[in-house]
């Protein structure tokens, strides 16, 4: 079994800046996020569940989904996001363990934004969290997403508490967007999880997972 680092992190915190450069190093990648948005682009049968939830205005001009659209109504409404996220899940899970099952890297990581929210720590050997403070979080989407002050707070209020992220994790990078200081956690992180998951596959054990904790400012 492949040895599984579990990236998890608020939005707009630097998952994907930190799951780029680990890419760039040879590691093998499993991002829910962009396996979701390949299940919602090309699995019909999720285009129709959608369109008939939502309506043909939940459609752009070439009959895709309107991510942006369809991200608006989900934010403003609990039980319609409990609904996508319950369409979704299934397929999501299956590539994902496809995915893990055929990865070729030492180790492999996988992003997982609702890690918490979706109970799935334990199916991780371990957990890097990428962190940033709430008011970092808020300026970089409002800037990324080009939406307003409330609408940042909004979205941030319904993911899982920042004191909660942080103790789950077992390693822990504070983002400040210093990419120099950055390729520094990489390289030294890629080196960490190599040897855990070396140790892992001589012992088949996972008793490793605790046995240390890092954190990088």
């Amino acid at each position: 079994m492949t040895y599984i680092v579990a990236l998890t992190g608020g939005i707009g915190s630097g998952k994907t800046t930190l799951s780029n450069e680990f890419k760039k190093i040879g590691i093998d990648i499993i991002d829910t996020d962009i396996i979701a948005k390949k299940i919602i682009k090309f699995d019909l049968q999720i285009l129709f569940s959608i369109q008939e939830k939502f309506g043909k205005k939940i459609l752009n001009i070439d009959n895709s989904i309107n991510r942006m659209l369809l991200r608006k109504y989900i934010f403003n409404n609990k039980n319609d996001r409990l609904w996508l996220e319950n369409l979704l899940y299934p397929k999501i899970y299956k590539e994902t363990k496809y995915q893990i099952k055929n990865a070729e890297s030492n180790w492999c990581l996988w992003v997982v934004p609702l890690l918490i929210e979706k109970k799935l720590e334990k199916q991780a050997h371990r957990i890097l969290l990428v962190d940033t403070s709430v008011k970092e979080q808020i300026r970089r989407i409002i800037k990324r997403d080009k939406i307003s002050f409330l609408e940042a707070k909004k979205i941030i209020a319904l993911q899982t508490t920042r004191k909660k992220r942080i103790s789950i994790s077992d390693d822990i990078i504070v983002n400040r967007k210093d990419m120099k200081k950055i390729h520094l956690y990489i390289h030294y992180f890629n080196l960490f999880y190599s040897y855990l998951s070396n140790k892992y596959h001589k012992k088949k054990t996972t008793d490793t997972k605790k046995n240390y904790l890092t954190k990088f400012y």
